[in-house]
């Protein structure tokens, strides 16, 4: 038997749903929600009634997801997300990059490949209006699908089904050095001389590590005592003071990044392939998304030099 219209919850409440999970507070919810408390509670309890289940525990000073909830936040955030698309390319239809745009961007590409870029992306589509983001990768791919961003800019390779992309081009991955260090003399490095007890890394959660060690074949340092730096810039600082050795795109090298007398950098030998260890730069854009070819023409316009 088909649902009737009447049936089926409306897009404020889950609108409600989602906010409620975002804060597990009936009141913090309403307030995003810019309704009152009893209102939103309402909305909640017919969402309830329609689904045929709880989707909250109510606790004292606490709001619980049941089970049902969890995935009705999931389904909810794919619909809230697809509607948010559908406003966006109503509003601009037939005019790609124009109004607001909101990208994610990861931190070991943002300060080095935006600042290049993005005057000539303003005199392009004077009418674009971007909003940038800057996060980790997986916390980016959760906004994607959440429609809390409509394209991102990261770096691959990285498993993230339901999510397309469109390539901006290789960065290749590079060798910092302290000046003194042995392997700051002339001439290109073999992977197997690093060994994982010299390297300092970004923290847990950078895909630079990740992409580095598996380009590199180098399994992570571990132990209490391992540096991990929380920025480039902190990484670089901490091989200038010789703490070890470490890696860094060539973008943040072409962006004046290591230009300190104490760090030198270093090119890899070519790998099996042919090609230097690299990590491929890519806009990405939730799958079904109507800004599909917009994300595209973006991606066009950031390519790598």
């Amino acid at each position: 038997m088909p649902y009737s219209l009447a049936m089926l919850p409306t897009l404020r409440q889950l609108q409600y749903l989602k906010l409620l999970a975002e804060h597990g507070s009936f009141s913090r919810a309403a307030e995003a929600a810019h309704v009152s408390q009893p209102a939103l509670s309402a909305g909640v309890q017919e969402l309830e009634r329609i689904l045929g289940a709880p989707v909250v525990e109510r606790a004292r000073g606490a709001v619980i997801m049941t089970a049902v909830g969890v995935e009705a936040v999931r389904r909810a955030e794919d619909v809230l997300a697809r509607t948010e698309d559908l406003v966006e390319a109503a509003k601009n239809a037939g005019r790609l990059l124009s109004g607001r745009f909101r990208l994610g961007v990861i931190p070991t590409v943002a300060p080095f490949l935006l600042p290049a870029k993005l005057p000539s992306l303003k005199t392009a589509y004077p009418n674009l209006k971007l909003f940038i983001r800057e996060d980790l990768t997986p916390r980016l791919i959760a906004a994607l699908k959440a429609g809390q961003v409509d394209a991102a800019v990261i770096a691959l390779p990285y498993d993230a089904p339901g999510v397309e992309h469109a390539r901006i081009g290789d960065d290749e991955i590079l060798a910092a050095a302290p000046h003194d260090h042995a392997l700051a003399a002339p001439g290109p490095i073999r992977p197997g001389s690093l060994r994982a007890e010299d390297l300092i890394l970004l923290e847990d959660g950078h895909c630079l590590r990740d992409h580095a060690l598996a380009a590199l074949d180098i399994e992570a340092p571990r132990g209490d005592d391992v540096f991990a730096a929380t920025s480039l810039h902190t990484l670089v600082q901490m091989v200038g003071s010789g703490l070890g050795v470490s890696f860094l795109p060539k973008m943040a090298v072409q962006a004046g990044l290591a230009d300190t007398p104490s760090v030198v950098i270093r090119a890899f030998e070519n790998q099996a392939d042919g090609a230097p260890p690299h990590r491929e730069i890519v806009v990405a854009w939730r799958s079904g998304s109507s800004r599909a070819a917009e994300a595209r023409l973006l991606a066009e316009a950031l390519k790598l030099d």
